[in-house]
């Protein structure tokens, strides 16, 4: 397979830092503007490199997030080592996200041979894309209700039990088209969450599962990845990077005072548009 070149890199990092962290699916994006650019959507090489150039949009969230992160992580060794320690509300915080990074862990790599193969079908992004609009619909519906009650939770409310169903519902973005955030969002909005903190929860979500998605597939593929091109892949990173961390800041003041609704009509639109286009066979699959 021919090199990456550097105006493919800068694309892909774009449409990584864009879509990583909003609620579209940065694989269905990506696996869609792969097409487009001619690469061979499943190659060992092409899957790896997407996996890859999600460790741009994780360095954006450690970065940003890291004063949380170390406050977090304090308070659970703290609490891991007296009670005083967890009776801080950010042990439990803690706790949410160690065990909703499990999951998701466990479901990737067990079904890593699925997603890199049969899942990358154009088809599945359209429909994905479709179908987990709903999913996202509902929960706003959800969301709202406990609005009305006054029962909606903060920050210090989040228990590890909600950290194990968001970390459940977090697998079915290994399906590209369902979107990670958007998985993970709608997951939290649907037990109670407020809208920023569920947005937060999601993006310390992250970190675990797209680093671990990152390194295994860089390691297993490193000698594909070598072939594509060490310089388009640093600077894929490195835009994915300066986009994802802008994008962070937006969709933070974005999900304060909005629903999740504008990115449903999108993501149907995009579907539906999708479909059309492979129905039509002016785009193949794979």
């Amino acid at each position: 397979m021919a090199d990456l070149s550097y105006l493919d890199a800068v694309i892909l990092g774009v449409v990584e830092g864009l879509t990583e962290y909003l609620p579209v699916s940065s694989t269905g994006h990506l696996t869609i503007t792969e097409k487009l650019l001619g690469l061979e959507v499943d190659a060992p090489a092409v899957t790896a490199y997407t996996a890859v150039i999600q460790l741009g949009a994780i360095a954006a969230t450690l970065i940003y997030f890291f004063k949380d992160i170390v406050r977090f992580a304090r308070a659970w060794f703290r609490g891991l080592a007296s009670a005083e320690g967890r009776r801080d509300p950010d042990y439990g915080l803690a706790w949410a996200v160690v065990i909703g990074s499990l999951p998701v862990g466990v479901v990737g790599f067990l079904a890593r041979d699925l997603i890199a193969g049969a899942l990358r079908s154009l088809w599945v992004v359209a429909a994905a894309l479709v179908l987990w609009s709903a999913v996202m619909v509902v929960s706003e519906r959800m969301h709202t209700t406990y609005e009305r009650r006054a029962a909606v939770r903060g920050e210090h409310s989040v228990t590890p039990v909600d950290g194990l169903v968001i970390g459940l519902v977090q697998c079915f973005s290994l399906i590209p088209g369902v979107s990670r955030s958007g998985a993970t969002i709608s997951a939290g909005l649907a037990r109670g969450i407020d809208r920023v903190t569920a947005t937060r929860l999601s993006f310390f979500l992250a970190i675990p599962a797209l680093t671990a998605a990152g390194v295994f597939q860089a390691a297993e593929q490193q000698d594909a990845l070598v072939d594509l091109g060490i310089g388009p892949m640093i600077v894929g990173l490195v835009v994915a990077f300066a986009v994802a961390y802008a994008s962070i800041a937006w969709l933070l003041r974005f999900v304060a005072s909005n629903s999740l609704l504008s990115f449903v009509w999108y993501r149907v639109g995009l579907g539906l548009v999708l479909a059309v286009v492979l129905g039509a066979g002016w785009l193949s699959a794979t």
